[in-house]
């Protein structure tokens, strides 16, 4: 298993090992869809903050990077902001960017590069994708779900990338079911890379949303899921559950190797907000 320690190493004040670095900054896209402004100054305040240990990369399209520049020149950062870059221009469209963030490493330090895949997820694309991004980037590619879509994660894995699972979505049919995340965690859990989710795992616990009624998987559940899928237990028990109580203890019961062994396989998630994620793992006593 390719490590992913060096992006999650628990900051100063101590995180439990389960959540360090755990949350991606995903505030720039739906449903959070902040300004730039709100976003940079939500980020940056939260790093920075008693619980910045839980925070990981801020994440940005392609597209919208010279307005995040921008606004990080404003606000002159501390120490730069870690960036997970979002090709929504194409893979044409990486050298230029990189080029533009080597150019601000005072304001910006390039941490990863995520990407969906093409239908397919052909070999001649992911040497394309490892020509484009340098090595000492993460690169994340999400291929897409359906028929055979297991052997596309698969192959994402082989040629180093780490894949990403879509965990929800504007409509019910985005949101994976449980038995789709339970093949998902079958697979993802003998492999030699991490894996990270976006979109849907707005709270800690699986519940259902309360403006949309879409039913949304929880990031703890996905932890708990994670540990059983190491271990021979019952994934999608635990990733049905709804018990706040029973998904506490077991998360509280794993031991810090386990903690970690679980962290080697889930990397993390995006999450349009930072401070939900925190209240409810502070609301079932985690932290």
């Amino acid at each position: 298993m390719s490590s992913a320690v060096e992006l999650r190493a628990p900051g100063p004040r101590g995180i439990p090992p389960l959540f360090a670095r755990l949350i991606d900054d995903a505030a720039l896209f739906p449903p959070g869809d902040a300004s730039v402004p709100e976003a940079v100054a939500s980020h940056l305040e939260a790093r920075d903050g008693t619980f910045g240990g839980l925070v990981g990369p801020m994440l940005c399209k392609a597209s919208r990077l010279a307005e995040l520049i921008t606004e990080l020149a404003k606000s002159k950062p501390a120490r730069p902001v870690e960036l997970s870059l979002v090709c929504d221009t194409g893979l044409g469209g990486v050298p230029k960017a990189l080029s533009i963030i080597e150019g601000r490493t005072e304001l910006l330090a390039l941490r990863m590069v995520e990407m969906p895949a093409p239908s397919d997820v052909d070999d001649v694309w992911l040497e394309r994708v490892s020509e484009f991004v340098p090595e000492d980037v993460v690169r994340v590619v999400e291929p897409r779900r359906g028929e055979g879509w297991l052997d596309g994660v698969k192959r994402v894995a082989d040629y180093g990338c780490w894949p990403k699972l879509r965990c929800g979505g504007q409509t019910a049919e985005s949101f994976p079911t449980v038995d789709v995340v339970a093949d998902f965690l079958a697979v993802a859990s003998t492999l030699e890379v991490p894996f990270k989710t976006t979109t849907g795992l707005h709270r800690a616990v699986r519940g259902a949303d309360p403006e949309t009624g879409f039913e949304q998987h929880g990031f703890l559940n996905l932890l708990v899921a994670t540990a059983k899928s190491l271990t021979g237990g019952d994934v999608r028990g635990a990733l049905a559950n709804t018990d706040e109580a029973a998904l506490t203890e077991q998360a509280e019961g794993l031991s810090q190797d386990a903690a970690n062994a679980v962290r080697d396989v889930f990397s993390s998630y995006g999450s349009c907000s930072l401070s939900t994620p925190v209240d409810d793992l502070e609301e079932l006593g985690l932290l």
